[in-house]
C-alpha cells in the first residue's frame, strides 16, 4: 500500500492545471508531464547537494496542480465550521505543507520511469470532472481516478482515488477522530509538530 500511495503522489505531481478555455480536464492532466519528468531526470539534481533545489522545484510544480483550499475544506468536512477564518487559512497552509513533507521525499527517491495511461474523462458538471488513468510500474497496473474542479478557468485536482481509496477521505477520517477529542487549535499544533518532526528526520538523513 505504501508503494501504491507513492504511485498516486507521483501521478499527482505530473498533473498541472492549464487554462480551461478550450481544454478538456483530461488534456489538462496530460500537457505538463514532460515538465515534471524533466525535473526528476535532470542530471544537475543527481548531486546530493542539489536535492533541496530539486525538491523545491518539484513542490513549485505541485502547488500549481492542487486546489488546497477545497482539499482542506473537504478533509475537515463538517468540522470546517469549528474553525475561525484565520484558523482555516492556517490549517490550509499546514495541510499543503504536510502533503509536501510526507510525499516529496518518496517522489525523489522512488521514481522508476513510471508511465501513465489516460483512459477517459467524465464531466460531473460544467465545473467538475473525473479523469480515469492507469499507472504502469514494474509490470503493475494501478488505476487512479482524479477528481478535478474548474475555478477561475483553471482545472485543478481536489481528490485522488487509488483502487477506490480516496486521499481526502483518508485524511478526513484522521482529522475527524482527532477533532472528536481535541480543538481546532490542538489539531493545528499537531500538524505543526508532525511537519517539524519530518523536517528533522529529513535533515538527519542528509
Amino acid at each position: 500500500m505504501r508503494k501504491q500511495i507513492m504511485f498516486v503522489i507521483f501521478a499527482l505531481i505530473v498533473t498541472i492545471p492549464c487554462s480551461a478555455k478550450g481544454i478538456e480536464p483530461l488534456d489538462a492532466l496530460k500537457v505538463p508531464v514532460d515538465q515534471v519528468l524533466g525535473i526528476l531526470q535532470d542530471p544537475q539534481y543527481q548531486d546530493a547537494a542539489r536535492k533541496d533545489a530539486q525538491r523545491e522545484k518539484i513542490w513549485e510544480t505541485i502547488r500549481q496542480a492542487f486546489d488546497f483550499e477545497i482539499m482542506a475544506k473537504l478533509a475537515l468536512a463538517r468540522n470546517w465550521k469549528k474553525f475561525t477564518v484565520p484558523q482555516r487559512k492556517e490549517f490550509t497552509g499546514l495541510f499543503a505543507e504536510l502533503l509536501e513533507s510526507t510525499y516529496v521525499d518518496k517522489i525523489q527517491g522512488g521514481y522508476e520511469e513510471e508511465k501513465i495511461l489516460y483512459l477517459g474523462q467524465k464531466m460531473v458538471s460544467d465545473s467538475k470532472a473525473r479523469v480515469t488513468t492507469k499507472m504502469l510500474r514494474s509490470g503493475v497496473d494501478t488505476p487512479i481516478v482524479y477528481s478535478m474542479l474548474k475555478r477561475n478557468d483553471v482545472w485543478k485536482v481536489y481528490d485522488v482515488k487509488i483502487e477506490g481509496v480516496s486521499l481526502i477521505k483518508n485524511y478526513r477520517t484522521q482529522f475527524s477522530n482527532i477533532l472528536a477529542q481535541d480543538s481546532p487549535v490542538q489539531l493545528i499544533e499537531r500538524l505543526k509538530h508532525k511537519i517539524e518532526l519530518q523536517k528533522k528526520n529529513r535533515t538527519a538523513k542528509d
